[in-house]
C-alpha cells in the first residue's frame, strides 16, 4: 500500500508541474518574471529530452530493425532472383549472338556450295547400338530429314543421319569408326576414303584418309573434300572435310594412308545443317576455305648488315666510302703488284 501511496504522489507532483509549465508557457510571452522561468524550464526539460534520446535511441533502432528484418530479407532475396535473373539473360544473349554467327558462316558456306540445308541445334549426346559418336538434332521428318542425308557445319563435314523420327534425328559423326565417306584430295582427281578413329583419334579428333592409289604423292598440309555419293546420299560433293597431319609411309601397301585434323570442332557442335537438296554440279574446291598466307621469312640478318642495294647512313652522308666491289679490289692489287716490280 505504501508503494502505492507514493507513486499517486509522485504521479500527482509530476502532473502539477506539467500543468504549471503549461500555464506559465502559455502565459509567458514576453513576460519579464515568468520569461526566464520558462526558459529555465525549457532548458532544463530539454536536456532531459536529449538524455532520453541518447538512451533510448539505439533501442528503439534495435527494435525498428528487428521489426524490419523480415522485409529486408525478402528485399534481399528478391534481388538476388533479380541478379540471377540477369546474369542468365547476359549468359543467353552472348550464347545467341555466337549461335547467330555460326548460322550465318554456315549459310554462306552452303551458299558456296549450292546446299539446301535445314539449320538445326545439338541437343544431346546419344548412344545407338553399332555407334560411338552419335548426337541428337532438334529437326525430323516434320521438317523433310531423313536418313542418309549430309549433315554439315559452319566449317566443314559433320556426319550424316541415321535416324529420323518426327521432330528430332540422330547424326553420326565422322569421327566413328562405322562411318566412312568418299574423299577427295584439293586441287586433284585422287581419290580415298575418310574412316573415323574414335578414341583412337585422341584429344585432336583426327580422322583416318586412305589414298586408293598408293603411288599419289601426298604432303602435310594437303586438303581434303567430301567426294559425293550416287544421288548424293548420304554424302553430297564438295564439303569440306580436314588438313592431312601426318602421313603413314608402309613399304608394300596397296593403299597409303594419312591422318588429317577435320575443320570441323567436334568437341562444340551446336549449330548443324542438314542438306535436303544437293547441288545440280559438283562445287569441287569452291567451299574450301582461303588458303591462309605463307608466314613471312624472319630476317637473319645480324645488326649492322644491310641489304643487298642499300646503303648505310654513314655511307649515304658520305662518312665512309663504300667497299669497292671484288672484281675492282683485285685490280687494284694487281696494279699494286706491278707498281713495286717496276720499282724493283
Amino acid at each position: 500500500m505504501r508503494d502505492t501511496r507514493r507513486a499517486r504522489l509522485m504521479l500527482g507532483l509530476l502532473l502539477a508541474v506539467a500543468l504549471i509549465l503549461i500555464t506559465v508557457d502559455n502565459r509567458a510571452g514576453s513576460d519579464r518574471v515568468l520569461g526566464p522561468v520558462r526558459g529555465f524550464a525549457g532548458a532544463v526539460f530539454g536536456k532531459v529530452e536529449r538524455v532520453g534520446a541518447a538512451v533510448t535511441g539505439p533501442i528503439t533502432g534495435f527494435v525498428g530493425m528487428l521489426r524490419d528484418a523480415p522485409s529486408a530479407r525478402r528485399m534481399i532475396g528478391d534481388l538476388r532472383k533479380e541478379n540471377a535473373r540477369l546474369r542468365d539473360e547476359v549468359s543467353a544473349q552472348r550464347l545467341d549472338r555466337a549461335r547467330s554467327d555460326k548460322l550465318d558462316r554456315m549459310l554462306g558456306l552452303a551458299g558456296l556450295g549450292r546446299y539446301r540445308i535445314v539449320p538445326a541445334q545439338v541437343v544431346a549426346r546419344r548412344t545407338v547400338a553399332g555407334f560411338e559418336d552419335t548426337v541428337e538434332i532438334d529437326v525430323g521428318a516434320a521438317d523433310g530429314i531423313r536418313a542418309d542425308m549430309t549433315v554439315l557445319s559452319d566449317q566443314g563435314l559433320v556426319g550424316r543421319v541415321i535416324q529420323a523420327g518426327p521432330a528430332s534425328s540422330t547424326v553420326a559423326l565422322l569421327t566413328d569408326p562405322a562411318l566412312s565417306a568418299g574423299a577427295r584430295l584439293e586441287g586433284g582427281n585422287e581419290l580415298g576414303v575418310v574412316n573415323g578413329l574414335g578414341e583412337a583419334g585422341g584429344g585432336g579428333n583426327l580422322i583416318k584418309f586412305r589414298l586408293l592409289d598408293s603411288t599419289v604423292p601426298i604432303g602435310v598440309g594437303r586438303r581434303i573434300v567430301s567426294f559425293g555419293s550416287q544421288r548424293s546420299l548420304p554424302y553430297v560433293p564438295g564439303v569440306p572435310i580436314g588438313v592431312v597431319e601426318r602421313i603413314d609411309n608402309t613399304p608394300g601397301e596397296v593403299t597409303r594412308t594419312a591422318y588429317a585434323r577435320p575443320f570441323a570442332d567436334f568437341s562444340a557442335l551446336d549449330v548443324v545443317g542438314v542438306v535436303v537438296a544437293a547441288p545440280k554440279r559438283d562445287p569441287r574446291d569452291s567451299v574450301l576455305p582461303p588458303v591462309p598466307p605463307p608466314p613471312k621469312p624472319r630476317d637473319e640478318r645480324r645488326p649492322g648488315e644491310h641489304r643487298t642495294g642499300q646503303r648505310s647512313l654513314e655511307e649515304g652522308f658520305g662518312l665512309r666510302r663504300p667497299a669497292p666491289p671484288r672484281d675492282e679490289r683485285a685490280r687494284e692489287g694487281v696494279a699494286a703488284g706491278e707498281g713495286r716490280g717496276g720499282r724493283n
